[in-house]
């Protein structure tokens, strides 16, 4: 197997670890905009929820130092085609009440027939837009 494959299979499986162990410790499930909007939003404090953040951005700083995985390129999208995808996006998290952590590692594995529809739903909207953006706008993002 080559390094990059090793790399994604032990990512994977650290997701999963993690999504189990906070569901099975915790009672709480492992959907990172939910997370998230809880750390920010004006609610009760919740130290656990800005704990795995600063795992999830710890666990990538060290696995870049540690491991020499390389940081990703810098996009040269223009900064206002980013604000428009991010919005979107969270639009979309927030009509499927939530986004592909949530429904895809944590609402997959508890056998939730709604998540596994929100996933599916997830992946071919992305595969349309990837269609759209290349092949009939012509852009290389």
């Amino acid at each position: 197997m080559t390094n990059e494959l090793w790399m994604a299979t032990a990512g994977g499986l650290l997701i999963g670890i993690a999504s189990v162990l906070l569901l099975s410790l915790a009672g709480r499930v492992a959907g990172v905009s939910g997370i998230l909007w809880g750390a920010v939003s004006a609610q009760i404090t919740h130290l656990w929820r800005w704990l795995f953040l600063l795992g999830l951005i710890a666990g990538t700083a060290l696995a870049h130092e540690v491991f020499g995985i390389s940081l990703p390129v810098p996009s040269e999208m223009p900064a206002q085609t980013a604000i428009i995808a991010g919005l979107l996006v969270g639009i979309g998290v927030k009509l499927g009440n939530g986004c592909t952590s949530g429904h895809g590692v944590c609402g997959i594995g508890l056998s939730s027939a709604r998540s596994t529809l929100a996933t599916v739903v997830f992946r071919l909207s992305g595969m349309a837009t990837v269609y759209v953006v290349r092949h009939v706008l012509g852009a290389t993002l």
